[in-house]
């Protein structure tokens, strides 16, 4: 909610309007060009108050500066989408991403070519979203549902299914069930975003939306689950994809994992 800034609103003849405005009314009379100085002056050092001190301008820099700054692995797949199609060429035609943001990852993926057909799967409520994310909702490219529950897909329904900040906040309980079913819908591939240990990107205000704190997981402790899911690295797709990263300034801040379909 915007916050109204103490003072600016009021005229400069109300007193205590700016600093140094009483002087203007001084028993000497000042001249008009002294008033008119001390009234810059005054204006200039609330300008600078608001914007070093603790005022309200630092306070939306510093929230901005917050909300930009967050660890989203959503935020890396959307960076990456050029090298994904250089990576599967054929296989990006029809594309399923899963993950916060979906709205705007399914967007990024419409636009990156006319020819790529995108949905959506949001794990999350969206209740803010804006006008253009409902609008996707209501034409069925984006769906809210529940990620720990089998999809509403047949299988091989997309050629590549791409996830992102969902699976970090599911413990191995629901990863058992959720990662062979992400799979089981894709004919061509799957590709995961998963963070890096050491690295937080949920806050304690969103932890309600979430759930449960993200718990980053090494590569490591990935291959291990892999391997007991029955899941395979997709070798061709995953190293066509770190070429592209080598010969690009495109430097991955998640981990990306590329994995068979599981049929």
């Amino acid at each position: 909610m915007a916050r109204r800034q103490a003072g600016t609103t009021r005229r400069v003849g109300d007193g205590g309007s700016f600093p140094f405005a009483g002087a203007s009314h001084s028993k000497s009379r000042s001249s008009p060009l002294l008033s008119i100085c001390l009234l810059l002056l005054g204006a200039s050092l609330l300008i600078w108050y608001a914007y070093s001190g603790p005022g309200i301008f630092k306070s939306v820099k510093e929230v901005s500066k917050v909300s930009a700054g967050d660890y989203s692995c959503t935020s890396e797949l959307q960076k990456a989408v050029s090298l994904l199609k250089k990576a599967y060429g054929d296989g990006m035609r029809k594309v399923l991403h899963v993950g916060p943001e979906s709205c705007s990852v399914v967007s990024s993926l419409l636009k990156e070519d006319e020819e790529t057909e995108a949905w959506g799967v949001e794990p999350y409520d969206i209740e803010d979203a804006d006008s253009h994310c409902k609008s996707l909702v209501s034409k069925g490219l984006v769906r809210v549902a529940d990620i720990k529950f089998p999809l509403p897909y047949r299988a091989k329904s997309f050629s590549l299914v791409i996830v992102s900040d969902a699976l970090d906040y599911l413990s191995p309980k629901y990863l058992n069930k959720t990662v062979p079913e992400l799979a089981r819908v894709a004919s061509d591939g799957l590709v995961l975003f998963a963070g890096l240990p050491g690295q937080q990107r949920a806050k304690v205000a969103e932890l309600s939306k979430f759930g449960r704190p993200a718990k980053m997981r090494s590569a490591s402790w990935w291959n291990r689950f892999f391997v007991q899911t029955s899941l395979e690295e997709n070798e061709g797709p995953s190293k066509k994809f770190e070429q592209a990263v080598s010969k690009g300034s495109y430097k991955p801040a998640c981990q990306v994992f590329h994995l068979k379909p599981l049929h």
